[in-house]
């Protein structure tokens, strides 16, 4: 049976809704595997696409290794929430690398509450250099 996935163009993979095609993807390490680990993201519940998406970050060379970063961004969008496995790849990455995005939204659409205590320090650290910034002080 021939796959409904179109591998060699990409065409359609962001309607991916399919792990287990992911996860062969990634083992092929297929060109268009980003982006069907954002469509995983953009398709299915944040803990089926969540340990695709840390896998694509550790698999990924460096010229495709932004597409995890923006599916864990989706998932924070869409859902309002990461998963333990996608916050931890986002602070061992942390805010000057491909995360920095990522980890931005995780910021604007998980609630503080629900947020691990190195991303509350993040949101309270870019907090007060935004306010400082506005006022013109620097120290």
């Amino acid at each position: 049976m021939a796959s409904k996935w179109d591998w060699s163009t990409g065409k359609g993979l962001l309607g991916m809704d399919d792990p287990v095609e992911v996860d062969a993807a990634l083992e092929r390490d297929e060109r268009h595997a980003g982006a069907a680990v954002i469509g995983l993201a953009l398709n299915c519940a944040p803990e089926v696409a969540s340990p695709r998406i840390v896998r694509a970050i550790q698999v990924l060379d460096r010229s495709r290794r932004d597409y995890p970063f923006t599916a864990a961004a989706h998932v924070a969008r869409l859902n309002g929430r990461l998963t333990p496995e996608l916050y931890a790849a986002l602070r061992a990455e942390g805010t000057g690398g491909f995360a920095g995005p990522a980890i931005g939204d995780a910021l604007t659409f998980v609630a503080f509450r629900d947020l691990p205590p190195w991303f509350k320090w993040q949101m309270v650290r870019t907090a007060v250099v935004s306010r400082l910034s506005l006022r013109g002080r620097w120290f």
